[in-house]
């Protein structure tokens, strides 16, 4: 009897259950960004979904004492809403953008859905949160190697890269390095000079900019190399580009 109404109080074996399955689950996404040294890492991840299932639980049975039939109303899957807002402003924190390159998105992702995972343990829902960890590891783990396979045998056009930098700084021969060892053959490039405009404050010694277009073939991976040029000193925008619909 004593069990019985521990369960009912939310202070059971049960909900002890839950708990742990919500670290486990939650530290098993942050080993994976821990081992690919990503900025949340394990201790993020464990403590993100073990706070959403212990706020689940809070919400289902931290009110007891004050309920009252007609007077106090509990809406558990308000709660719920409220760790969605929450896990979205650490989201947001860790996304950021450098030039034209974004970084943190899965990482953010990964944490939205380790909420999630932890909330679904905390509600008692421990099947759908093991399947969704599963899920987690099949997008993080088999989709790449699936989305590698096709860019390998598929001979799917490549969109131009376009690389605004500053001018007289010798980059163009360090831009076409960068995207031949990436795996790229060159096809064409296109060189137009332009005006200073939109360079960064510290840049403004630079009389004139360049806009190269790259046009490529290959089964090198474009993104990867739309990163790497991002990181060059002197570079001010690199983006892909489709012809019919570029707009500078």
């Amino acid at each position: 009897m004593l069990e019985a109404l521990r369960e009912q109080t939310g202070e059971g074996l049960t909900q002890v259950i839950e708990l742990a399955v919500a670290f486990g689950l939650s530290a098993l996404i942050g080993l994976e960004r821990e081992l690919k040294q990503k900025s949340a890492g394990i201790r993020t991840y464990t403590v993100v979904g073990f706070a959403a299932a212990l706020w689940m639980l809070v919400s289902k049975y931290g009110f007891q004492d004050v309920l009252s039939d007609g007077t106090v109303i509990v809406d558990p899957s308000r709660v719920a809403a409220q760790i969605v807002a929450g896990v979205g402003f650490i989201g947001g924190g860790i996304i950021f953008v450098k030039r034209d390159s974004v970084r943190g998105l899965t990482t953010a992702a990964g944490i939205f859905l380790t909420a999630a995972i932890g909330a679904c343990a905390g509600a008692g829902l421990v099947l759908l949160a093991a399947v969704a960890t599963v899920a987690y590891f099949i997008a993080v783990l088999v989709l790449p190697l699936i989305g590698d396979f096709a860019k390998r045998h598929l001979n799917a056009p490549k969109p131009p890269i376009r690389v605004h930098f500053l001018d007289g700084r010798g980059l163009l021969h360090r831009i076409v390095e960068i995207v031949r060892e990436a795996g790229f053959q060159i096809e064409d490039i296109s060189v137009t000079q332009r005006n200073a405009v939109g360079a960064a404050p510290e840049q403004t010694d630079a009389r004139s900019t360049l806009e190269v277009r790259i046009y490529v073939a290959g089964k090198g991976d474009v993104q990867s190399v739309v990163s790497e040029l991002s990181e060059l000193e002197g570079i001010i925008t690199v983006s892909t580009v489709d012809d019919e619909s570029d707009a500078y």
